[in-house]
C-alpha cells in the first residue's frame, strides 16, 4: 500500500467516524478523545509525508489507525458502513533508500516501545465483567501486531514491521483512554 492510499484510507474513514454515546456522558467524552487522537495522528501523517519523511509519516497513519479501529471495536465510535477501512489488505511501499537508517531506528525503537507498553499496564475492570475481557482483547491484539511485526522485520519488511508496532501501541493507548488499563509503570509512553 502506498503512503497517500493510507493516507486517504484513514482521511475518508475519520471523515465518516461519528461517536456512538451522546457528548455529555464518559463513553461520549471518551469517543471524543479517541476521535482528537486519530484526528492528530492523520494530520502529523500528512505534514510529515508533505516535509518529505515518509518513515514518520507511516508511524503515524498506523497508530492513528490503531486508535480508530481500537475505538470501533469497543463501541465508541462508528464509520456509519460498518467499516473502518483496513489498511493491512498489502505489503506496505518500500521506504526509498536514503531513509533506511531512520526506518531501521525508529522500527527498532517501537518494537522496544510496544513491549515497553504492553508489559507497563494491567486490566483496570473487575475479572467479572465484560470490560476486563474487553482488555485482555486488546492484549491479545497489541501482542498479536507485535509478534506480526516481528515475523515482517525477520522476513526483511521493515516498512510492514514499523506499521504493526505503530497500529498496536494505538489499540494499547486507546484502551488506557478508555479506562481498561492501569499503567504501573512508563506513564510518559501513554496518551493519558
Amino acid at each position: 500500500m502506498r503512503l497517500q492510499d493510507c493516507q486517504h484510507l484513514l482521511a475518508d474513514s475519520l471523515a465518516r467516524c461519528r461517536s456512538t454515546a451522546p457528548d455529555n456522558t464518559l463513553l461520549g467524552q471518551t469517543a471524543a478523545s479517541v476521535l482528537i487522537m486519530v484526528s492528530a495522528y492523520e494530520s502529523d501523517g500528512r505534514t510529515f509525508f508533505a516535509g518529505g519523511d515518509p518513515v514518520n509519516a507511516l508511524a503515524a497513519y498506523w497508530y492513528g489507525f490503531g486508535w480508530l479501529h481500537g475505538g470501533v471495536a469497543m463501541g465508541l465510535l462508528t464509520t456509519g458502513n460498518g467499516t473502518a477501512g483496513c489498511p493491512f489488505t498489502s505489503v506496505i511501499e518500500a521506504i526509498p533508500e536514503f531513509h533506511r537508517e531512520k526506518l531501521d531506528e525508529k522500527t527498532a525503537r517501537y518494537l522496544r516501545l510496544l513491549d515497553t507498553a504492553i508489559s507497563s499496564v494491567s486490566h483496570a475492570p473487575h475479572p467479572s465483567t465484560p470490560a476486563y475481557r474487553f482488555a485482555g482483547q486488546v492484549l491479545c491484539i497489541a501482542g498479536a501486531y507485535r509478534e506480526r511485526g516481528w515475523q515482517r522485520m525477520e522476513e526483511g519488511h521493515k516498512e510492514d514491521a514499523l506499521a504493526c508496532y505503530s497500529y498496536g501501541h494505538g489499540w494499547l493507548d486507546a484502551g488506557v483512554q478508555a479506562g481498561l488499563f492501569a499503567v504501573l509503570a512508563n506513564r510518559d509512553i501513554f496518551t493519558v
